[in-house]
């Protein structure tokens, strides 16, 4: 074994779980149609690249080697990136989608590279409270752009902090009959899964359909196709809408494609998003990937290398006819799990949904309110920044409430590369404090004994996020040993990712029949109660003699 990854076998074209794959694809299309959309346009790219993206992702993605189970598409967590890249690289002359097309693909090409490199590790080196971080930070980023739109106003704040600022006005001159439907629109994506609780047929609902299903409606019974003023009984005052507030679409398909411009490829503004969209979506996507893995019914593993392939191979091609980037998404793919997928063909079958969609009924996308495809942006955001997640990683640990927080307002206050990067090092400056050595941040110390099967692992000094891949190497370099313990009583930090790892990594383990020990645990002291928390070992000082 020269990995813990289960080579993944590829399926038949059409095995015998098609029709639950065909069923589940379906629904998941009704998902991402009005979110790929959305993610689109809050990207300032034109609303059909989103749908070129899954479309890439599910058609072609699928058979390059993605994970059986994820649906591969625009994620929410780039959105950030690329409104940055269409923003700075603009110019004069208004080309910046055009040029940051051309920033996709080269980070496909480096996502292609980082496969073939074997990198799809990368997915075990980052501290997940960086990580959370990272996407609080875009989470109320989306928000504070999208709130404005979902209440028809046009901001003059173009930062974060500025745009929140700037949400009571925009709640004193909203637009009422956009925000009407705006409004419906979030209470029906915030209650939507109380019902789905209580009633078994709900569950199969997806929410933004029944968005759909309502703001459309609305739509045009407020005549949204033509512009026109009407007067608000209650302010007095007059409103303007319009089609600017509906989803415009080009009538061919083919005329949707956009070719990317490499003009100021090596300029510092392009480098620096090419590095942003290869690090961020492939930690996202392997992140989602290891996640989702998690959640299969049939407990199979994925080779992230090969995820991370698809990646790319997909990047590659969308940025070359003008979509967006794609990663392997996590809703998407958690409510592809719950609708019953049973292999990748699901994520095929989603992404000719959304082909023959847009093919053959583009007139039907033109009737979507922006103000609802607003709404499910604004309640990813929320999801993304929930006070939850904040009180959830408390729990872990006080250390990593502060990583977390830091991360995410150093993002806010600079950009995404700045905040993670801050973030590391306030977590190793951290491990610093607890007592590691700096020797041992990046290189583990291990004593290693063989006793015939048994596998002994003596880490000293510490195990940490950042030396973790050297100790995943060293189990790896032992396939036929059926129990590898590792010692961990004479480490004086354990973190907590790596305890989330060594979870990870023995539940692999087992599936193939082998034992991972942890053993020394008892001699740390626990930074929380949560079973997965950071671990330091206490010196005790003792009395002076008498």
């Amino acid at each position: 074994m020269a990995s813990t990854e289960v080579p993944v076998q590829a399926a038949p074209p059409l095995g015998p779980s098609w029709k639950a794959d065909l069923v589940s694809g379906f629904l998941v299309f009704l998902i991402a149609l009005p979110l790929c959309l959305g993610i689109a346009m809050a990207s300032g790219f034109p609303p059909v690249a989103g749908i070129l993206t899954a479309v890439v992702g599910g058609v072609v993605a699928t058979w390059v080697g993605s994970a059986r189970l994820t649906i591969k598409g625009p994620a929410a967590g780039l959105i950030v990136i690329a409104l940055g890249a269409v923003t700075e690289l603009g110019g004069a002359d208004g080309g910046g989608y055009r040029r940051a097309l051309a920033c996709i693909v080269v980070a496909a090409a480096l996502q292609i590279a980082l496969a073939l490199a074997r990198a799809g590790k990368l997915g075990d080196f980052f501290p997940s409270s960086v990580v959370h971080g990272m996407l609080a930070a875009i989470g109320i980023i989306i928000f504070s752009k999208q709130i404005h739109v979902l209440l028809g106003v046009a901001p003059a704040a173009k930062e974060p902090l500025h745009l929140l600022a700037e949400i009571p006005a925009s709640l004193s001159r909203l637009n009422p009959e956009i925000a009407l439907i705006g409004a419906l629109s979030l209470a029906i994506l915030f209650g939507w899964p109380a019902v789905a609780a209580r009633f078994r047929w709900a569950k199969r609902v997806p929410a933004p359909l029944l968005v759909l299903a309502v703001s459309m409606p609305l739509a045009y019974l407020f005549d949204l196709e033509h512009e026109h003023t009407y007067t608000f009984s209650i302010t007095h005052h007059d409103y303007t809408v319009g089609p600017k507030f509906l989803v415009n679409l080009p009538g061919n398909l083919l005329k949707a494609v956009a070719l990317p411009d490499f003009s100021q490829i090596t300029s510092s503004v392009s480098i620096k998003y090419v590095v942003m969209f290869t690090l961020v979506g492939s930690i996202e996507s392997l992140l989602s990937a290891k996640a989702i893995d998690a959640l299969d019914p049939q407990k199979r593993r994925s080779d992230l290398d090969k995820d991370l392939l698809a990646t790319g191979v997909g990047n590659l091609i969308a940025g070359l006819i003008g979509g967006l980037p794609m990663i392997s998404e996590i809703v998407r793919s958690s409510a592809n799990i719950g609708y019953g997928a049973r292999s990748r063909l699901s994520n095929f079958f989603h992404g000719l949904f959304l082909l023959l969609f847009v093919a053959f009924a583009p007139g039907l996308i033109h009737r979507i309110p922006l103000a609802a495809l607003a709404a499910m942006l604004t309640f990813t955001g929320i999801r993304l920044a929930s006070p939850k997640e904040f009180m959830h990683t408390l729990r872990i640990g006080k250390e990593q409430l502060v990583i977390l927080a830091t991360t995410t307002v150093v993002t806010l206050a600079t950009d995404l590369l700045v905040g993670v990067a801050v973030g590391i090092v306030v977590k190793m400056l951290i491990h610093l404090l607890n007592g590691t050595p700096v020797k041992s941040l990046f290189r583990p110390e291990i004593e290693e004994v063989v006793l015939g099967e048994r596998v002994t692992l003596r880490v000293k000094h510490a195990a940490v996020f950042s030396n973790y891949l050297g100790l995943k190497r060293r189990v790896e370099a032992h396939p036929d040993a059926r129990v590898i313990a590792i010692d961990l009583s004479s480490a004086r930090v354990v973190d907590h990712t790596v305890m989330t790892n060594l979870h990870d990594l023995r539940a692999a383990l087992e599936s193939e029949g082998k034992k991972l020990d942890l053993v020394g645990l008892d001699a740390l002291h626990q930074l929380s109660a949560h079973p997965l928390s950071a671990r330091k070992k206490v010196l005790l000082v003792s009395a002076p003699s008498r």
